[in-house]
């Protein structure tokens, strides 16, 4: 990064070259929506800071768009990261984990897609998310609608419908999530909460249905996640999650760069169909 004429890079090279190597199946999720950057500017270790005004600073060929925000009372110009230049000026930036909102500038207002993030509460872990997941997507199956996972690249796994319907607006997507979630927290009481009540949450899985808002985002697929371990927010099959699901203990689906880079080889992005997939809704 160029700034006053002193090249500055707060990223590392591992970071830079994840950004570069993935960004052919990356970007396309990114494109056109409003990005919140997550910068630490002193390390996975050190103090983050989310930005959701793109810097002033910005190169010229960074491209934003003007959402208005009803807390601040203005418009918020949110970079777009729309090719490689500006995802590489975004890892400069520190910016390494890379969360976007459900829905594409040009129209805030319509969700392209609905998400579950699944959280587990210790001494719940990923096994227990993904037999939430199943549950999910057994329940949506019954309702014909296909679904797909990923892994949060933390602790948890984020589950995806996709919609791509143009009359589809929060106001449907955010009550229909939570009716999902309240329904199978009614169901299975001694796994899931519906609530995000802290005190609620030792031992099950939190279904929080609250990201489906226009305010709200959720990391990427792909992104990096700011840990240690550089794990990746990284799509996985339901054959995964299900033998994940039967597992006891040990490593399950936790992937870092290189892995990811070999499953994308051998299985191509399979977070692609939240990009073009039609489905509807059906009312409450």
């Amino acid at each position: 990064m160029i700034e006053d004429g002193v090249i500055l890079c707060l990223c590392t090279q591992s970071e830079m070259n994840w950004y570069v190597r993935i960004a052919p199946v990356l970007l396309p999720h990114l494109h056109g929506r409003p990005l919140t950057l997550k910068r630490y500017p002193d390390g996975v270790e050190g103090q983050h800071f989310y930005e959701k005004q793109c810097p002033a600073h910005r190169p010229d060929w960074v491209e934003t768009a003007a959402v208005w925000s009803r807390h601040n009372k203005r418009n918020i110009d949110f970079c777009l990261a729309n090719d490689l230049p500006t995802l590489v000026w975004l890892a400069n930036l520190a910016d390494i984990e890379l969360h976007t909102s459900l829905s594409l500038a040009t129209a805030v207002e319509r969700p392209t897609m609905m998400v579950f993030d699944l959280d587990p509460g210790p001494p719940a872990n990923i096994i227990a998310c993904c037999k939430v997941g199943l549950q999910l997507r057994d329940l949506f199956a019954e309702l014909k609608l296909e679904t797909f996972a990923k892994t949060s690249g933390s602790k948890g796994l984020q589950i995806y419908v996709p919609l791509n319907q143009d009359d589809v607006t929060y106001a449907d997507t955010k009550p229909f999530a939570r009716a999902v979630a309240e329904l199978l927290s009614k169901q299975h009481p001694k796994q899931i909460v519906s609530r995000m009540t802290k005190s609620l949450r030792g031992g099950k899985v939190l279904i929080d249905w609250s990201q489906n808002d226009e305010h709200k985002t959720t990391v990427s697929v792909y992104s990096l996640r700011a840990k240690e371990r550089p794990t990746v927010s990284t799509p996985v099959t339901w054959d995964e999650v299900e033998a994940a699901s039967r597992r006891r203990a040990g490593k399950v689906l936790a992937f870092e760069h290189d892995e990811v880079l070999a499953r994308i080889s051998e299985q191509g992005d399979l977070m692609a169909p939240l990009l073009t997939l039609r489905q509807g809704l059906p009312a409450l």
